[in-house]
């Protein structure tokens, strides 16, 4: 006597595509994680990036500023002002006169393996904002800005900080 088994052919087949299906959605889900990992991963060396770029500028700033009278105090930040005027990374106005800080705006525009500039950025889209002023307490604000390779606006850092008069 024979039995017989035709209703069940194939259901092994179905099952071991569907199984397929199913492990090869997660793996390409794996490889989009990894993908958007590595993006986060940039993206956070960058703003690291900027946030010691403006730590270094405002370091140098209370280091270097000319404490021998109240009027050359004023002077030596305002040096370090650029492009007082506009927002979101729109800058424009008179540029920095200093030579640290026309040197810090290369440092930062200066992107590549050993140096610590961001990408996409210039100049031209960074400012520093300086009140030197009894009300002003003498504000330093840093704007730092910069666009990655795949960043359709531009990414900014701003630091406010107060940096002491005469001792």
């Amino acid at each position: 006597m024979q039995i017989n088994r035709s209703p069940q052919r194939g259901f092994f087949l179905i099952e071991a595509l569907v199984a397929i299906a199913i492990f090869s959605l997660g793996i390409l889900g794996m490889v989009a994680l990894g993908s958007l990992a590595l993006n986060a991963q940039t993206d956070a060396g960058v703003r690291t990036d900027a946030a010691s770029l403006a730590d270094e500028l405002t370091s140098d700033i209370v280091l270097n500023a000319d404490r021998s009278s109240l009027a050359a105090f004023q002077t030596s930040l305002l040096g370090y002002q650029h492009q007082p005027t506009g927002v979101d990374c729109a800058f424009s106005g008179a540029v920095a006169t200093g030579v640290n800080a026309n040197a810090w705006l290369n440092r930062v525009s200066t992107p590549g393996p050993g140096l610590r500039g961001l990408p996409g950025a210039t100049p031209a889209t960074q400012q520093i904002l300086v009140n030197a002023t009894a009300a002003g307490f003498n504000r330093i604000q840093i704007t730092i800005c910069w666009r990655g390779p795949t960043d359709a606006a531009m990414r900014h850092h701003t630091v406010v900080t107060y940096v002491n008069g005469l001792l």
